[in-house]
């Protein structure tokens, strides 16, 4: 079963991906921002425990979701991660600066529940395959 780590410092939307994606299938495991998030993607003890996907907000208080992108990349056990950014921000500058930093998808709040599905399928894929 894939899994995913949702970054995103509102309950609400982490509550609303993770049902969304567990409907889907997926184990789904949650982090309140960019820090919680590297933090948790650290401790975990081996490959075999790290998600394939993590989901991340660009707007959080401690880290925001560009920089934790950019320390994700940067770290040499984490770096093969699928990342998505779901986020608010929609500006076309909003959206090269996360993929600038190394997001595999770039998702817009309000989302569709199944594009976001979709978009996290297919971000595993294609890291599957590379």
């Amino acid at each position: 079963m894939p899994t995913v780590l949702i970054a995103d410092d509102t309950a609400s939307i982490r509550f609303l991906i993770r049902t969304n994606l567990e409907l889907a299938g997926f184990d789904v495991r949650e982090a309140v921002d960019g820090l919680d998030c590297v933090e948790r993607l650290r401790a975990s003890a081996d490959a075999d425990d790290l998600p394939d996907v993590v989901t991340v907000d660009v707007m959080m208080p401690r880290q925001d979701g560009v920089s934790t992108v950019h320390t994700i990349r940067a770290d040499e056990r984490l770096r093969h991660l699928g990342i998505v950014m779901v986020s608010t921000q929609n500006l076309p500058a909003d959206i090269q600066r996360g993929l600038d930093a190394g997001v595999d998808a770039y998702v817009t709040k309000p989302f569709d529940p199944d594009h976001l599905v979709s978009t996290v399928n297919d971000v595993i894929q294609r890291r599957s395959q590379a």
